[in-house]
């Protein structure tokens, strides 16, 4: 196999023309004849560069609105010969079909006819053909042709040339094929995402996922694993679109975390509001009038489980809440902007990691979930569910009040983005005790008792805040233990699902004991 290869002979036809100039300069004073179309050929001409239309090399004109210009055996001739087998050097030479040496392609602007609403007619014929057939005939033979499908490589193939004489390395053209073929699968995958979109098919029997590298991670959830961090090519708001502005590398553990924390959080909009999260489950939650009064309430929570958390806002961190989240050490901060007197503040811890988002993700925007498993894929919509109070039905004696009432939703809502199964309680828009992920609801209950307790302890209280607070559950108490064990933490309120064999009797477990329930008919298993 050839390790080095001269260009000659470049043929170009992008959509995309940043750097076209630019590049083509470089190839023309390198004396390498330059082949184009349409648009690309019409830009190199008014920059003074010489070039040969396709039509008039093919002695074929583009027909059909372009849909026919390089679908050509002298253009796929010229791509795909093996330049070291005589039987393709014989049958070139006899139709006339001299060697291309390199291609820069990149296609129509598909994804982006799409996003900006263009009708079905416009997106089909927005799909490229030429294109993607070009690009894999260059790929295919990437032992003698270096294919192009992106501006950023412009100056990797100067700099290629330059360093080997006019030439290019067979170790650069493999390097160039493998990027060239995920180009056009990532293309495909979003045409093909698009036409079932059409056809209203929300799972179709084939489902492609095209995603992009963001960065590699050092390593895994442990030092043992390795790992990667990839961004879908529309992300949702958050970690993947976020700036980081300071601090260390972000682990795999980083991001996950923070994606539960950022999630979280923008679940409440007309408030400011604080998530501490710790191993993906909130260790704090609550809103306030201002960050720091949020901030403050949310620690107050689980002080000892906030150190090392991830810190997530919905408002711009501002100075005296930074200052406040200093006092202890934590791993990430993610908001949607941060102000001078927070800035210079949280630069003094050097390795605090900072993200900045610009703005809030949209919580009941709709869209797809998935999950790894061994061999698969689950997918599923998000929980995008909204809690519609007058859709809430108290099924009690006691009528919950209007504080309790508000209190219950906001504890329902963090309920949500707790690992099931979860109890919260909650009083005066704060968490005062979140039981996570156990097996038993029972032991979910108590666990977010004996928190509060140790909380108190720690804020030399008389007796935990969750006396008199509200629960929440993320599904339906399948026998009244688990309320009871909420009763007897405190909770005056509660809110859940329904649904159980033994509704009958959880109601009347909260009749005897004077309390308020209201059931929403949602569950919220998160797992």
């Amino acid at each position: 196999m050839t390790v080095s290869c001269k260009i000659a002979r470049a043929l170009i036809s992008v959509s995309d023309k940043s750097g076209l100039v630019e590049l083509a300069k470089t190839l023309a004073t390198g004396g390498v004849e330059i082949l184009s179309t349409g648009g690309s050929a019409q830009k190199l001409r008014d920059a003074g560069i010489p070039v040969t239309e396709v039509g008039d090399y093919t002695g074929f004109p583009e027909m059909m609105d372009g849909r026919v210009k390089t679908l050509h055996p002298k253009v796929h001739g010229g791509l795909l010969q093996v330049r070291d087998n005589a039987k393709h050097q014989a049958e070139a030479a006899q139709h006339g079909i001299p060697p291309i040496d390199l291609v820069v392609v990149n296609l129509y602007p598909f994804r982006e006819t799409v996003a900006r609403g263009a009708d079905f007619d416009t997106c089909i014929e927005n799909i490229d053909i030429g294109g993607p057939a070009m690009v894999r005939s260059a790929a295919k033979n990437h032992a003698f042709v270096t294919i192009l499908t992106s501006p950023a490589q412009y100056d990797e193939v100067i700099a290629e040339m330059k360093a080997n004489d006019g030439s290019t390395t067979l170790a650069f053209r493999k390097t160039c094929a493998a990027a060239a073929y995920a180009h056009t699968a990532s293309y495909d995958a979003a045409v093909s995402g698009w036409f079932a979109q059409q056809l209203d098919q929300e799972y179709p029997d084939t489902m492609t996922v095209s995603v992009n590298l963001r960065q590699s991670l050092r390593y895994g959830e442990n030092p043992h694993q390795t790992a990667a961090f990839y961004v879908n090519e529309n992300p949702r708001i958050g970690v993947a679109t976020a700036i980081q502005i300071q601090g260390k590398e972000l682990s795999y553990n980083n991001i996950n975390d923070t994606d539960a924390a950022f999630e979280l959080v923008s679940a409440f909009t007309d408030t400011p509001a604080i998530a501490i999260i710790k191993h993906a489950n909130p260790c704090g939650v609550a809103t306030g009038p201002d960050l720091l009064t949020a901030y403050t309430r949310a620690f107050a929570c689980d002080s000892v489980s906030a150190f090392g958390g991830i810190i997530a806002c919905n408002r711009p961190l501002d100075g005296k809440t930074a200052a406040e989240i200093t006092k202890i050490f934590s791993e990430v901060i993610i908001a949607p902007d941060i102000d001078d007197e927070a800035r210079e503040i949280i630069a003094a811890k050097k390795n605090l990691r900072v993200l900045l988002t610009k703005t809030m993700p949209d919580p009941y925007a709709s869209g797809r979930f998935m999950k790894t498993v061994a061999g698969g894929l689950l997918v599923q919509s998000r929980d995008n569910q909204i809690l519609d109070r007058a859709n809430l039905k108290c099924v009690t004696k006691r009528q919950p009040t209007e504080a309790e009432m508000a209190d219950m939703i906001f504890a329902f809502t963090v309920a949500k983005h707790v690992k099931s199964n979860t109890i919260v309680y909650a009083k005066d828009l704060a968490t005062v005790g979140i039981g996570a992920g156990q097996m038993s609801r029972v032991d979910s209950a108590r666990i977010a008792a004996r928190k509060a307790e140790d909380a108190a302890k720690v804020m030399g209280l008389a007796e935990p805040l969750t006396k008199g607070c509200v629960a929440a559950s993320d599904a339906f108490f399948p026998f009244a233990d688990g309320l009871m064990s909420a009763i007897e933490a405190g909770a005056t309120c509660v809110i859940q699902p329904g649904g159980s064999i033994r509704d009958e009797d959880v109601i009347k477990a909260a009749d005897d004991n004077g309390i308020a329930m209201v059931m929403t008919g949602i569950r919220h298993f998160y797992h």
